[in-house]
């Protein structure tokens, strides 16, 4: 069990952990499946999205990600064979803000708000994510998104500019906990980088790795819900009181 009072900030990944990406995606998509009278499943859908993602966002790391996600869609229809659709293309890159949040997100950072600074670390660009914020109605102390440094996670720059911008604000490397649902963008380049990482395993109840890449990494804490997070946070705190 991790000592909560030690950390001042939350860092957070957003899509997937904030955000129900895949039930977005899926709500978007399906329909358009039905439309196509196709067989594949979104599960599969899921998988193409998370490969092609990946190679877009690590060799083109400056593209804006409504650019990425317009070509990913591409690369999904080319996968599968499916007529080249320029309004699919254009509604998958706009997609983003419409993507709900989870059950638990709005709840549980309206109370981890009250002990922790909060701050995003997110793989998209600035105008997408201020749709979401919308969404997740608690205020950031910060955020940094692929946009800001030209780079996608899993590099470094998203990170490395959140210590540097926290750090003018007094908080050191070890006053922060990352909580995340993907080992491949944050747990392991959290680990590599010397700080305490949550993973937040939204998936625990299906198999594989959905929209993102499947790696190795071993997070400091798993929980399955920020709801589970929030939950030992206020049992570590009664038992504290109550010493």
């Amino acid at each position: 069990m991790l000592d909560f009072e030690k950390y001042k900030v939350l860092t957070f990944d957003c899509y997937g952990t904030l955000i129900d990406w895949e039930t977005g995606i899926t709500n978007l998509v399906r329909p358009w499946l039905a439309d196509m009278n196709s067989p594949v499943p979104m599960d599969l859908v899921i998988t193409s999205f998370a490969l092609h993602q990946a190679k877009h966002q690590q060799t083109r790391p400056t593209l804006l990600y409504r650019e990425v996600l317009a070509r990913v869609w591409r690369d999904i229809e080319g996968t599968f064979g499916w007529a080249e659709n320029s309004e699919h293309a254009k509604a998958f890159a706009a997609s983003v803000p419409d993507w709900p949040t989870f059950a638990d997100t709005v709840e549980s950072l309206s109370y981890l708000s009250r002990f922790y600074k909060l701050v995003i670390l997110s793989n998209v660009d600035n105008a997408s994510l201020e749709g979401t914020l919308r969404l997740l109605k608690v205020p950031f102390e910060m955020t940094v998104t692929a946009e800001d440094v030209q780079s996608y996670k899993p590099g470094l720059p998203h990170f490395e500019r959140a210590f540097q911008e926290l750090g003018a604000k007094g908080f050191s490397r070890d006053n922060i906990l990352h909580v995340a649902q993907s080992k491949h963008h944050d747990v392991k380049p959290g680990r590599d980088l010397g700080l305490t990482t949550v993973w937040v395993n939204r998936r625990h109840d299906r198999r594989g790795s959905g929209a993102t890449l499947a790696t190795e990494a071993e997070p400091h804490l798993t929980v399955t819900s920020l709801a589970e997070l929030v939950a030992l946070h206020e049992g570590q705190s009664r038992v504290a009181a109550a010493s």
